[in-house]
């Protein structure tokens, strides 16, 4: 399935995997299509020493058959999915199918599937959370805890509208904060 009307960003491989084996895992869920040149975004690359990075590139053919695929047999315990708005419903699904495979799902501007105004990033995230409410909490009941991590603040660090690109250096910081905070819990 193709999520980009770009064929410059199906370009490229399925999935990239950087890290190592020993930390969780994090499966990047990108309807944009970075890490196109097989090397992660350069926010990512010193996450590696402490994190097995599988960054999915949805634009490419097979891109969401390696996160299906990976999810059906996950490599460790801990497996944090990360996704924005163009696919975080599609994220909830994933979770849903492969609940037990997973720890978390770490979301960036999930609202902003649809426009969101300069500045109202955090506002749209939380009716969508609230939206999505009844799922969030049955992921909850099977041990998947579901987080926004990042939101659009339309400031100049943001660049562009939202969502944030996944390779956003608010986008690592949030991960990050958030599969600290899960592994303190666990």
């Amino acid at each position: 399935m193709n999520y980009s009307p770009d064929p410059v960003r199906a370009e490229g491989p399925a999935a990239v995997t950087e890290g190592t084996p020993d930390g969780p895992t994090v499966l990047v869920l990108d309807p944009t299509g970075l890490a196109k040149h097989e090397g992660l975004p350069a926010t990512w690359r010193d996450k590696t020493d402490r994190w097995r990075i599988v960054w999915c590139r949805l634009p490419s053919d097979g891109g969401l058959t390696q996160a299906d695929d990976l999810l059906s047999d996950p490599p460790g315990e801990a497996v944090h999915v990360v996704a924005s708005a163009p696919f975080a419903d599609g994220a909830l699904r994933l979770a849903e199918k492969h609940a037990r495979a997973l720890r978390s799902v770490l979301l960036v501007d999930p609202a902003a599937d649809q426009f969101v105004p300069p500045g109202d990033g955090e506002i749209a995230d939380r009716h969508w959370v609230d939206d999505h409410r009844e799922r969030i909490d049955a992921l909850a009941q099977s041990g998947v805890h579901v987080r926004v991590v990042a939101h659009s603040t339309g400031g100049a660090d943001d660049r562009i509208p939202a969502p944030l690109p996944l390779g956003h250096p608010d986008v690592v910081a949030g991960v990050e904060q958030a599969i600290a905070e899960l592994e303190k819990t666990h």
